[in-house]
């Protein structure tokens, strides 16, 4: 049943500094369950940047920037979280705890990340959401993006592909996004949605399931119809 939702069906993990999140994963969203004890093996507390006036730290000796981050005042990181180099931070972003940040990846305004990976180059820089999710190398999320992380019954999340549903175990599970994949804007995916490696999205849709790689999803009725006043 796991073949096709391994973590490298998703993502090239071999250069990302925690790939160790991934070691016995069958699924590829199991590797959300290692966060708080990947944290618990590790020694924080290591900022090798300037924290600017304005910005907030909780429990800084649980908090890692690694060198050429650039943190803009008005940030708030809660640890346990690690941020790795040339990253850039980004006023109002919200760092909720257990996130893991790659290298060269931006945060942006109002952004919120809670229990999360991202890959190397991940972009979430404007008004996203990212919860219990996995963003892949070089991922763009477009303005507005959310992914949802609780289903509407507080039952666990489940993976459907066709006649196909996996069971995570998850209460809280948002989306899975591979490599190089494109969000456009004001898309909401629902809890347990997993994008291939390569895949694109329309803007303003709500997708859920499992897209495979290099797929295109829009609507299928797409009418702007404009009337004299």
């Amino acid at each position: 049943m796991a073949d096709g939702f391994s973590p490298t069906t998703f993502f090239d993990i071999e250069t990302f500094a925690h790939r160790h999140l991934f070691e016995n994963c069958e699924y590829v969203w199991q590797a959300l369950s290692n966060i708080e004890r990947y944290f618990r093996e590790l020694k924080l507390g290591c900022i090798e940047t300037e924290i600017p006036e304005g910005t907030f730290l909780a429990d800084p000796e649980r908090i890692s920037i690694g060198e050429g981050t650039v943190v803009e005042p008005g940030v708030f990181i809660k640890g346990p979280c690690i941020i790795g180099k040339n990253c850039q931070i980004r006023h109002g972003a919200y760092l909720r705890g257990n996130v893991i940040v790659g290298d060269h990846c931006v945060v942006g305004h109002t952004t919120e990340l809670k229990h999360s990976i991202l890959f190397n180059h991940a972009k979430a820089a404007h008004f996203a959401f990212v919860g219990d999710s996995i963003i892949g190398n070089d991922v763009n999320l477009g303005a507005g993006v959310k992914c949802a992380n609780l289903r509407l019954d507080g039952s666990d999340v489940v993976v459907r592909e066709g006649k196909i549903v996996i069971p995570t175990g998850l209460r809280k599970f948002g989306a899975i996004i591979g490599d190089l994949c494109q969000i456009g804007c004001n898309v909401v995916l629902n809890p347990g949605t997993l994008f291939g490696k390569g895949s694109h999205s329309f803007p303003c849709l709500t997708v859920g399931g499992v897209i495979r790689d290099r797929k295109l999803v829009k609507p299928s009725i797409k009418q702007i119809i404009i009337e004299d006043l």
